[in-house]
């Protein structure tokens, strides 16, 4: 298995990770804020990543010209963009959710461009339009509220953050160990946002972590969706370019809108399967790209 391909299986993994993380956080976020739930899965996925590290007998050294790259992912990737997922899932719905943050590939191939120098090939352009066509028919744009209006432009930022995130993970020297990279960039965050958490937490949110439904999807969000898919996204994107590995995104939304359907009874049409298979059309572009 090549290098590449092994990059993909890795970023394709993530993605579908992440696509259960909207009907999940949906159900979380009934009773606890955004914020606090945000700052709940970083304690949870810091704990597991530290144990991991340790046990591995992992290297904790980066180097210092490195850090400011580590400090970006932190707070652009896993306070920003993570913050406003939450708060625009919470005013919209979880196939809105997964449909305005696809927008992060093609986000991704202009930063890849600008920061990376990387090449905007006819193909890779190509994939990105067919599988965005893909999205917009699995989740479609129809009955937007003013409520959903304010949730899209909240994931807009959403998918712009976690875009510029993910290229500076690739200014990052290949070397690093991303396990250690991704832990340090977590341990950021949670710095960052925990003054702001406790500010907002209240008894109702500590009695409802009682409960066996919010506190399972609370561990799901930060070993699942946050130690581990973090770690493969940061891990397949040091494997492949930045604009082509952006349109591994693009299984979150379709993995996101089966969940939705299967348990939160979100309606699905028979187009589903049309934009499923323009999503699989537009990966299998990339990958078989020279």
């Amino acid at each position: 298995m090549t290098k590449n391909h092994l990059g993909s299986i890795y970023l394709a993994t993530a993605a579908t990770i992440w696509g259960g993380m909207y009907v999940v956080s949906k159900v979380v976020l009934t009773v606890i804020q955004p914020l606090e739930l945000v700052w709940l899965r970083y304690i949870v996925a810091l704990i597991m990543l530290i144990v991991v590290g340790v046990s591995t007998h992992q290297s904790w050294h980066i180097h210092r010209r490195d850090f400011s790259h580590v400090l970006a992912v932190g707070v652009i990737g896993y306070d920003l963009s993570i913050w406003t997922q939450f708060v625009g899932t919470k005013l919209s719905s979880a196939q809105m959710g997964a449909m305005i943050t696809s927008a992060t590939p093609a986000f991704m191939v202009i930063f890849a461009r600008l920061i990376l120098k990387e090449k905007i090939t006819f193909r890779k352009g190509l994939s990105t339009i067919i599988a965005m066509i893909g999205v917009f028919c699995i989740v479609g744009v129809d009955d937007i509220g003013k409520a959903n209006q304010l949730g899209g432009i909240v994931l807009g930022i959403a998918a712009l953050s976690w875009a510029l995130m993910s290229v500076l993970i690739k200014r990052i020297p290949s070397g690093c160990s991303q396990l250690v990279v991704t832990t340090y960039a977590i341990a950021i965050a949670t710095v960052v946002i925990t003054p702001f958490a406790f500010a907002q937490i209240d008894q109702a949110q500590i009695h409802a972590l009682a409960q066996p439904t919010i506190w399972g999807g609370v561990l799901y969000l930060g070993i699942v969706a946050t130690a581990a898919a973090f770690f493969l996204w940061n891990k397949g994107l040091q494997m492949v370019d930045a604009g082509s590995g952006g349109l591994y995104f693009f299984f979150q939304p379709l993995a996101g809108t089966l969940l939705a359907w299967l348990l939160l009874g979100e309606q699905v049409g028979m187009i589903f399967w049309v934009g499923a298979i323009l999503i699989f059309s537009g990966v299998f572009l990339v990958v078989r790209e020279p």
